[in-house]
């Protein structure tokens, strides 16, 4: 497994990550199986392991705590926050007052005494970055934090970030954790533009697009196709029939260069001089085997020249694939009306 140096960090981390978001009520609910895969990618030298408080409510960074005992300083172990951890809104967000609560949570969940990088899972658009960044310095001085890093945040809202790091003399985030698979090649226009531009590592996720480049004979079926997700499976939308015309060429693609199309996928993403590592979220243990197969293919330009032909630079296939949306939107009431 190679490695990459993450960010300004001085961390050395493997180019693949193991997201464990599939990890728990959410997913895979038998923990010893769990903890079994976590050991299969450590062995396979993957070191960075990411989790967060919301996934399956800190089931998720419980079960990352029982894999890594005794294999805890061989880890980059990293985390988020910032999402609601129930109906409290003072359960969430980049509040001084929830990350000191949040922290101490997830430190007792992981059963460690400090976190590699501590990431703000969403920008919080009713909290200052000031304060934000204000308490996560206190919790890298007082030893709790290695580097801290955000997660989806817009170009704009990186160099605000960042700029009010260094007017502030606050600790500055590290690291940027975008969507990036071949179906969502946005970021490429301006976010991952920006994030080299700070030197800042980049944790990429989701580089199957929800199972769409899985290699599954019909990527509508799944776990994922229903609840909040379900209208990026529904191919009555444009942008979704649009994908699946990009995966059935992706398809034919990749039999043509004799790799499997998960192969091609996450071979695809690392291949960007702006990424750092790729997290891999499988939720069974013949996923995580399969995704680690891969961990050596490289693509040559003719590969990645067909791939530009089919989803062009730049260009997110669906605009509306993500039902998370980065940055609050103008119909959100709550910033249009006082």
């Amino acid at each position: 497994m190679k490695r990459r140096i993450l960010g300004g960090t001085g961390m050395s981390v493997s180019e693949y990550a193991l997201g464990t978001m599939m990890f728990g009520a959410m997913g895979n609910t038998d923990h010893d199986e769990s903890v079994r895969m976590i050991h299969t990618a450590l062995d396979a030298g993957i070191n960075l392991v990411d989790t967060a408080d919301v996934y399956s409510g800190g089931e998720s960074e419980e079960i990352v705590g029982k894999a890594l005992k005794g294999h805890r300083d061989d880890v980059v172990l990293a985390t988020k926050f910032g999402l609601a951890m129930g109906e409290d809104p003072n359960r969430r967000g980049g509040s001084a007052r929830w990350i000191r609560r949040a922290v101490e949570d997830s430190l007792r969940r992981l059963d460690t005494d400090h976190i590699d990088l501590y990431q703000l899972h969403r920008p919080d658009p009713h909290t200052d970055i000031d304060e934000t960044l204000g308490a996560l310095s206190d919790l890298v001085r007082a030893g709790k934090v290695r580097a801290v890093g955000g997660s989806f945040f817009s170009p704009e809202e990186i160099v605000e970030a960042q700029w009010t790091a260094e007017r502030r003399c606050h600790h500055r985030f590290r690291t940027e954790q975008p969507p990036y698979s071949i179906l969502t090649r946005g970021v490429e226009s301006r976010v991952l533009p920006t994030a080299q531009r700070y030197g800042m590592g980049v944790l990429t996720f989701g580089p199957l697009n929800s199972g769409w480049l899985s290699g599954r004979s019909d990527p509508t079926t799944g776990h994922r196709s229903a609840g909040a997700g379900a209208k990026m499976f529904d191919l009555t939308q444009p942008g979704v029939k649009a994908k699946a015309d990009a995966v059935h060429q992706l398809t034919a693609l990749a039999a043509e260069a004799g790799l499997p199309l998960p192969h091609l996928a996450t071979a695809f993403v690392r291949a960007h001089p702006a990424v750092t590592a790729v997290l891999i979220g499988p939720r069974r243990p013949d996923q995580l085997t399969d995704l680690l197969a891969a961990a050596d293919v490289e693509l040559g330009d003719d590969i990645l020249d067909r791939i530009d032909e089919i989803v062009p630079p730049g260009v997110d296939v669906n605009p509306d694939d993500f039902y998370i949306d980065p940055t609050p939107p103008i119909t959100d009431k709550r910033l249009r009306r006082r």
